[in-house]
């Protein structure tokens, strides 16, 4: 079998694309058992910085490393390349990861995994204003519409007009997925001048070098370092190197919509993960319907061919 071929198989592109999905929607899980691992309290901001640094900081170097085993220069080109590659380290990693680290420890994983998905719509809505030959189309709106239903009924609360929903919790998650959109509409700008993997790897390196000063600078501090929590914040750090190299694989060789509609099952590996992991309930029936919505938007909005398709495509990169 060919290396091409490892990507383009039928049955090996959906084994993939899925693995990438339950990576990144193991994530959710992870952070909130790194958070009680390290006994890391929701109001301790620098110490959730410190810990995403660390995370970013290793994934990056991780996905360096391997660029240099593969006889693959790892120096970027100029000082331009430098402060684009900078930028977007700051924005979709340090930015992003603020509010997702911030919004995590106050609300719980499925909900988390629900709304996350929102960066698939504000991604599509921001390259209608950004892209000409990208327009939102009727179907693409009516993904949108779905989809935000969707993060609408996962924020209800005991009544019909009582809404579950804090800046500070649910308000983060949806800030970071927003801010991924964007960053990742600028990544795709980026990517055209080098090796995406390549820039990648600096932006992850450089965002959560950012993330690690913001938490020693605000005196953070990660205690009870146990064999586990060490165990846990390597996963991470190979889950985000892992997912986004095979992603990129499978999106170059690959039409991008036929990669991008696997993308519903982030957060329904999320949802899954989270009530097996860490115990949350999935069987109210408010989960049930706005995961169908949301999935069913993230369907709708990704199916529009290979062109129509890029904006979204590394949205899922986030977590």
């Amino acid at each position: 079998m060919t290396p091409l071929s490892v990507f383009t198989r039928p049955r090996n592109v959906v084994a993939l694309a899925l693995l990438c999905c339950l990576l990144w929607g193991s994530s959710y899980a992870a952070i909130k058992s790194g958070y009680a691992l390290l006994q890391i309290v929701p109001a301790d901001l620098p110490a959730k910085l410190l810990f995403a640094g660390w995370r970013f900081l290793a994934a990056g170097l991780v996905l360096l490393a391997a660029l240099a085993l593969m006889g693959r220069t790892v120096r970027l080109p100029d000082a331009r390349a430098w402060g684009r590659v900078g930028l977007l380290g700051v924005a979709q990693t340090t930015l992003q990861y603020l509010f997702f680290y911030v919004g995590l420890a106050y609300t719980t994983g499925v909900k988390a995994s629900i709304l996350n998905a929102t960066g698939t719509f504000f991604s599509v809505l921001l390259a209608h204003w950004l892209h000409a030959d990208d327009r939102l189309s009727p179907r693409k709106a009516l993904g949108c519409a779905i989809g935000f239903a969707g993060v609408m009924v996962v924020s209800l609360g005991q009544g019909p007009l009582d809404f579950d929903f804090t800046l500070r919790g649910e308000g983060c998650i949806v800030a970071a997925a927003a801010v991924l959109a964007a960053s990742s509409i600028y990544g795709k700008r980026v990517s055209q001048g080098m090796h995406p993997v390549l820039m990648t790897g600096w932006q992850l390196a450089i965002g959560g070098a950012v993330l690690l000063v913001l938490g020693w600078a605000g005196g953070g501090q990660l205690g009870h370092f146990s064999l586990g929590a060490w165990l846990l914040l390597g996963y991470l750090a190979l889950l985000s190197a892992a997912a986004f190299s095979l992603w990129s694989l499978l999106l170059q060789h690959n039409r991008v919509s036929r990669i991008t509609a696997f993308n519903f099952m982030v957060p329904v590996f999320g949802t899954l993960l989270s009530a097996l992991f860490l115990g949350e309930r999935i069987l109210e029936p408010k989960y049930a319907l706005a995961l169908v919505l949301t999935c069913a938007g993230i369907w709708l909005v990704t199916q529009q061919g290979a062109a129509r398709g890029r904006a979204c495509a590394q949205v899922p990169q986030k977590v």
